[in-house]
């Protein structure tokens, strides 16, 4: 079979929860990518080439092959991946390979295709074989004739999702392979890490602190009287950042965190310029005390170095962002100029030597940082990293949190609502919070009051995820089972916070399975909800993330006066505004009761009144954290 006749497929279509939730081909390995080497392995068998990615499609692009993604709803594996390329696939036969195996034969086409050939097949896949195992099917390493897409969508359709399950109806063939190592599938970043001959040596891993540690440390610690403050100290202490890096396309890095400074390449501008439409002409020439002439020699226009050198009685017209001309270091404005034929007048002391110019690397020196490890990439940002030719840069992986709601009473939306019943509002706030620091989600229901159903959740949230953010089942109510559960799986401590709303919170460590992951147990009530995540889950996921994103609080004058008790910090809802002296002014939404989520969602801000503080009078100066860009 001629190699013109077959489509080579990669498929990197997959959810990558394995390697932090990113694309596994798109993971740094041996100084390019895992995905460039299959490519690099594939392309000389077949006639053409495409992959199929549901993520990060402009980096795929960015490989310069066909990118398509799943058509099929939902997730359905290695599957819909082949369907998607068959769909698309303008050969009669097509080759599958998978993204995470940069070690795949370089005869892999040939081998299939003869066997397929020889026994009239409809597939063949690759089969291997060690000593004394059973032989080893590789139903993924496959060669298919783009005619059976109707047998594989139709048993996509009826539910299937087996990659070894649709072909049964269809002649298959097994062809042995010797090297098993050549259909070896890296699933972890370890492993990855580990076969990647270009990295330095590992460093082992420091010993992540305890919770006891941390906390000796803190004067006066009470877990049943805990100030703010020190809770928010020993969460910071506490938590770790996540080690894993990606590099993505510039438009896929808004929003996500840096992992290393980037440093200019060029000096920014590149040439000494002019900041404005004038004439560039030399400073030597010019006379505090009499008008000026000078000889108009040409146009600088911006993007196109002239070359004229006017000597001294001459100048250049120049537009903004024009390169300088050799010998010239300054800039007439032209509209303070009168001119007449190829001259130009210009009166005393409109301007000084050096006006107007700008220099060469004046905004940013080649060399030097132009953005810092841990920022947020804002618009901003883009714009400036694309001023600089940067096509991709390394960010931090996406966190996973994991997160689910707690109680029998709790119904999702959609479902009916029995007497003493009430709809689940917390995940759909913590969603969208965790929506709003760019995390990967996973959503896990409500969970009922069982021990049994709840370590289950926890655990497999534990697998799976790297925080788990759980509402309802921490306060003094709650059942004793939920403090056992927890302590059993790992290291965790529940602590009455002086604060309204939101007194308790459970915070720690969890493990399952080798697995571990940062626990953060939120009161039930929807608003403290809000406000726990607020002050304290967030900071720590941003921490995580690599990212330092400390909250802003402004000051501004309260309205009304607000009663306070003295000893705890409160966090009240309130609507800002500006005063009739056009001042920041805020007063509060009403009733501040923890369960009433209107007034949260009527509020713009929330008024901080710290620990210390007590009554405040009308007039008052207090901080407030805005929603906008929050919430």
């Amino acid at each position: 079979m001629e190699r013109h006749l077959i489509t080579g497929l990669v498929l990197a279509g997959g959810r990558g929860s394995r390697m932090g939730n990113v694309d596994k081909g798109l993971q740094p390995f041996r100084g390019t990518t895992m995905a460039q080497h299959v490519l690099e392995r594939l392309a000389p068998q077949v006639g053409t080439v495409m992959v199929n990615a549901n993520r990060n499609l402009d980096t795929w692009r960015a490989l310069g092959v066909p990118v398509w993604p799943d058509e099929t709803p939902d997730f359905a594996g290695p599957l819909a991946g082949l369907e998607a390329g068959l769909r698309h696939c303008a050969t009669p036969w097509l080759l599958a390979v998978p993204c995470d195996s940069p070690f795949l034969p370089p005869d892999l086409a040939e081998r299939l295709a003869a066997a397929a050939e020889e026994t009239d097949a409809d597939l063949a896949f690759a089969v291997t074989r060690e000593p004394g195992m059973r032989p080893q099917p590789h139903p993924v390493f496959c060669l298919v004739k783009a005619s059976r897409l109707p047998v594989l969508s139709r048993y996509l359709a009826e539910g299937g999702r087996r990659m070894d399950g649709w072909y049964k109806d269809l002649t298959a063939v097994e062809v042995p392979f010797e090297d098993a190592e050549a259909f070896r599938n890296i699933n972890t970043l370890d492993e990855l890490h580990g076969l990647d001959d270009t990295l330095p040596p590992a460093v082992p891993p420091a010993v992540p602190p305890n919770l006891a540690t941390v906390t000796s440390c803190l004067s006066g610690y009470d877990p049943d009287a805990l100030p703010v403050r020190d809770a928010q100290r020993i969460i910071r202490e506490f938590v770790q950042p996540v080690r894993a890096i990606e590099k993505v396309a510039l438009r896929a890095a808004l929003g996500r965190v840096l992992a290393a400074d980037v440093v200019s390449p060029i000096d920014v501008p590149a040439h000494d310029n002019s900041a404005m439409d004038g004439f560039a002409l030399r400073g030597s020439d010019l006379r505090p005390d009499a008008p000026l002439t000078l000889r108009v020699l040409g146009t600088a226009l911006a993007g196109t170095p002239s070359g004229l050198v006017p000597a001294s009685g001459e100048c250049v017209r120049i537009m903004t962002g024009g390169v300088m001309p050799e010998g010239c270091d300054s800039v007439v404005p032209q509209e303070f100029v009168t001119q007449e034929g190829d001259s130009i007048t210009l009166p005393a002391g409109v301007i000084r030597t050096g006006d107007n110019r700008r220099f060469a690397g004046e905004d940013l020196r080649a060399g030097s940082p132009a953005l810092k490890a841990g920022r947020v990439v804002r618009p901003a940002d883009l714009g400036l990293l694309a001023s600089l030719g940067i096509p991709e840069v390394a960010v931090q992986r996406r966190l996973r949190v994991a997160f689910f709601s707690t109680g029998d009473e709790l119904r999702s939306v959609g479902e009916a609502l029995d007497e003493g019943c009430v709809y689940d509002s917390n995940r759909y706030t913590i969603y969208g919070m965790l929506q709003r620091l760019g995390c990967d989600i996973i959503d896990m229901g409500v969970v009922r009051d069982d021990p049994q159903a709840l370590e289950d959740a926890l655990r497999s949230a534990c697998e799976n995820a790297d925080a788990i953010i759980t509402s309802g089942g921490v306060s003094v109510g709650a059942a004793d089972y939920t403090k056992q559960i927890i302590a059993k799986l790992g290291d965790v401590t529940f602590w009455k916070i002086g604060m309204r709303p939101g007194r308790p919170l459970a915070f720690g460590r969890i493990n399952s399975n080798g697995r571990s992951a940062f626990l953060f147990g939120l009161p039930g009530n929807p608003v403290a909800v809000m406000v726990s995540f607020y002050f304290f889950a967030r900071e720590a996921l941003l921490r995580m993330m690599g990212a330092e994103a400390p909250l802003p609080l402004l000051r501004a004058r309260s309205s009304g006066a607000i009663r306070k008790k003295p000893g705890r910090t409160e966090y009240q809802r309130g609507i800002l505004s500006r005063g009739e002296d056009e001042q920041p002014e805020v007063r509060i939404t009403g009733s501040q009761g923890s369960g009433i989520l209107r007034s949260m969602s009527e509020a713009n801000c929330m008024v901080v009144l710290h620990d210390g503080q007590g009554n405040v009078a009308a007039g008052d100066m207090v901080d407030v954290l805005v929603f906008e860009g929050l919430m």
